[in-house]
């Protein structure tokens, strides 16, 4: 496309994000950042993308799923319908005279940065993890870049163009937001949430803590996902338990400390919010990725990490305490997690990928 043309014609440029908020925030902050640019989206049926992907973003979906660690028929059904995914895509890159591709990773990067390279169209990849995924580091090498979310995610990617972006967040967590629950404004707050999916054995060590926590004063808000059969079984008036909430980031701004998962997405929330956090990795998370993303934050101080096999009710309840009893613990950890943080994430990302489509 010549100068000339594409002050014409805006750029296309389709964006391959689903299933989770951990890969549908970050797309969906980018795409806000390129309001000259036609976008649209490619998801998966009966997914988050369905209701969380603004309508101005037209939405087509493939059929693309994860293969079985065993070999067998519902193997070869996958396979087919892999192939099958790629060819659809092909059509709607050529049909759709589309400049590139966007994707922040899972199933469905790889079918839609298949299809753009065998196009010759600019591929670009965001990964948010620390240790990079096996799609991710599969299909690096294939892309134009990979954009990544912590430094470290570089070693284990040897053969990628790697930019080290950091990860986008919703835009309201870069401003000061309210919250409507009936907190007062001078007790400490204790925020506990299993990311997207819940985290029921968290939750369950939390309820057998929690006493001990009103009693030095606190307030817990307690995010427990909607797999809990025993989300309501403890009362008290410092206790607030919900599935999930909206508004998570007016939440961590009131935060005094947060009890989370490492998911990558729920840590860049902690780090822009500058929250200190107590970590417990998620044990099933693919090769223990969690993990490698809480190393993170616990090496700079800005958390505790702790393994879900090796935490008991009792030492969570004594940690808490201790650092409530000692505020300038928190603050230091305030800070750290602060440090860390890139503000401009999504500023970054889409001035990539001007660079990539536009040259």
């Amino acid at each position: 496309m010549t100068v000339k043309e594409s002050t014409v014609a805006p750029l296309r440029l389709l964006i391959a994000a689903s299933g989770t908020g951990g890969h549908l925030f970050p797309a969906i902050a980018t795409a806000e950042q390129l309001p000259d640019y036609q976008i649209q989206w490619l998801g998966v049926p009966n997914r988050l993308e369905k209701n969380l992907v603004p309508a101005k973003y037209p939405l087509n979906t493939i059929a693309v799923e994860g293969f079985q660690k065993r070999l067998g028929l519902g193997t070869l059904r996958i396979i087919a319908q892999f192939i099958g995914s790629i060819w659809t895509c092909r059509r709607l890159l050529k049909q759709g005279k589309f400049q590139g591709v966007f994707t922040t990773g899972g199933y469905i990067a790889a079918p839609a940065i298949i299809a753009a390279r065998s196009l010759n169209l600019p591929a670009i990849l965001h990964e948010s993890n620390a240790l990079p995924g096996k799609v991710t580091r599969f299909l690096s090498p294939f892309c134009t870049t990979v954009a990544i979310g912590f430094p470290v995610a570089a070693k284990y990617l040897p053969r990628a163009k790697t930019v080290c972006t950091g990860t986008p967040v919703r835009e309201q967590f870069l401003s000061p937001q309210t919250h409507d629950l009936p907190i007062p404004d001078n007790v400490p707050l204790i925020i506990v949430f299993g990311g997207s999916q819940g985290a029921v054995a968290i939750n369950q060590m939390v309820r057998q803590a929690a006493p001990a926590w009103f009693e030095a004063g606190a307030w817990v808000v307690h995010l427990t996902g909607d797999k809990d059969a025993e989300a309501g079984s403890l009362q008290h008036p410092q206790y607030i338990s919900l599935p999930f909430y909206d508004n998570m980031a007016g939440l961590l701004q009131r935060a005094n400390l947060a009890i989370s998962r490492a998911g990558a997405g729920s840590l860049t929330e902690l780090a822009i919010t500058g929250t200190p956090a107590i970590l417990i990795p998620y044990p099933f998370a693919a090769e223990d990725h969690q993990s490698f993303n809480a190393k993170v934050f616990g090496d700079v101080g800005a958390a505790l990490v702790f393994q879900q096999s090796e935490l008991t009710a009792d030492v969570l309840e004594t940690k808490v305490l201790t650092l409530l009893q000692t505020p300038e613990e928190l603050a230091k950890m305030a800070q750290n997690a602060a440090s860390i943080a890139v503000r401009d994430s999504a500023e970054k990302l889409a001035k990539l990928l001007r660079e990539l489509l536009e040259n």
